[in-house]
């Protein structure tokens, strides 16, 4: 068997680390569906729903904020639902979405705050908070 060296053995660590922190990134988030949805509502658990689109460049930048804030421990019990701007037509219309990269906060039953276009962390922060 060979043996690896030492600058080889720090590359291979950083990059499954990287692909951890890819997987751990992708899963912040879950396919909206309206039963889970109305199970978190149950809850009384702060839920974020991000009306998002695989081809706008506002949501790419939105994503890793999202992903970086979620795993804040006071967004601990903080549920994430993605709805598919192009696929999920007339959920995005349930939301009153006029465009991708929407971020709804609920309380709860009741919607607490709404942005559109944000790709600032302070201010998603904040927007967050207010289903706290």
């Amino acid at each position: 068997m060979r043996q690896v060296s030492g600058g080889l053995r720090v590359a291979l660590f950083a990059a499954a680390f990287a692909v951890f922190g890819l997987v751990q990134a992708a899963m912040a988030s879950t396919p909206y569906s309206e039963s889970a949805f109305k199970s978190a509502q149950a809850t009384g658990a702060p839920i974020l729903v991000e009306i998002h689109a695989n081809w706008c460049s506002t949501c790419k930048a939105q994503t890793p904020i999202i992903d970086a804030l979620a795993v804040q421990p006071k967004f601990k019990n903080l549920k994430i639902f993605r709805v598919d701007f192009d696929s999920q037509k007339s959920d995005v219309q349930k939301f009153g979405a006029k465009m991708q990269s929407t971020l709804i906060v609920y309380k709860g039953n009741s919607e607490v705050g709404r942005s559109v276009g944000d790709t600032k962390r302070d201010s998603i922060a904040a927007l967050l908070d207010k289903g706290l």
